[in-house]
């Protein structure tokens, strides 16, 4: 299968060509950017389609991170994610961020309980608690940092997302310490590939999730990504 994964959702513009069947990424670019995934985005697609050697017609799906993160760049990455499966008539999958966070670390099979935390800003965190074989511990959410802390009761974790390090620095002294910390700023688009492989369209759509309502208006610049996407 070969998919096309976009991640616009957090502080990076990023896309890649994953061939599943020979279990590798045919290309991959990553910008680290906290704003400008309007004008960067499309390009960026064209050069790693470019760098692939495919077309869009030979993809099987396109995969795209659906959030939590950034109203406005989650609303960039999912419009040219629909406007590409529009125009090469593919199917397109959404992936959750704090899922894309936590799949590597699962994927090891260890026995830590995974915590996936992004930054919601106001002193809360986007909050997600697997087990290390992937089972549900805390659903997704959004919840204060001093309510996000109280995962230690499930032992000792590998802290993940970009919110990570601060979970660790605010770590109580009397929990058994985080195994690991993997602050990153955005989840691997390898890994938003793999899981959007994993998926079905039914029951992973590419649409907004959102932990809590926009308090901001729809861009302009996610409207015109979907037409200049539509136009590919």
């Amino acid at each position: 299968m070969l998919i096309l994964a976009i991640d616009t959702a957090l502080d990076a513009c990023a896309a890649a060509v994953l061939d599943t069947e020979a279990s590798r990424l045919i290309a991959q670019e990553s910008q680290g950017m906290n704003r400008g995934h309007a004008e960067a985005l499309m390009p960026l697609i064209g050069r790693v389609i470019a760098q692939s050697g495919i077309g869009f017609a030979d993809l099987d799906r396109i995969a795209v991170t659906t959030g939590p993160g950034s109203f406005t760049g989650l609303r960039v990455g999912l419009s040219a994610a629909r406007g590409i499966a529009l125009a090469a008539d593919k199917p397109v999958v959404g992936v959750t961020t704090l899922t894309a966070y936590a799949a590597p670390v699962v994927s090891c099979n260890g026995e830590n309980p995974v915590v996936s935390a992004i930054d919601a800003r106001h002193d809360q965190v986007y909050l997600q608690v697997v087990g290390g074989n992937g089972g549900s511990l805390i659903m997704p959410q959004v919840v204060p940092i001093e309510e996000a802390l109280t995962a230690w009761r499930f032992g000792a974790p590998h802290l993940v997302g970009n919110a990570a390090r601060i979970l660790a620095d605010g770590w109580p002294a009397h929990a058994v310490p985080p195994v690991a910390v993997d602050a990153s700023e955005a989840p691997d688009i390898a890994w938003v590939g793999w899981l959007g492989a994993a998926v079905s369209p039914s029951t992973a759509p590419a649409r907004p999730f959102y932990l809590r309502a926009p308090d901001v208006k729809p861009a302009k610049e996610a409207q015109h990504t979907l037409q200049q996407a539509a136009s590919t």
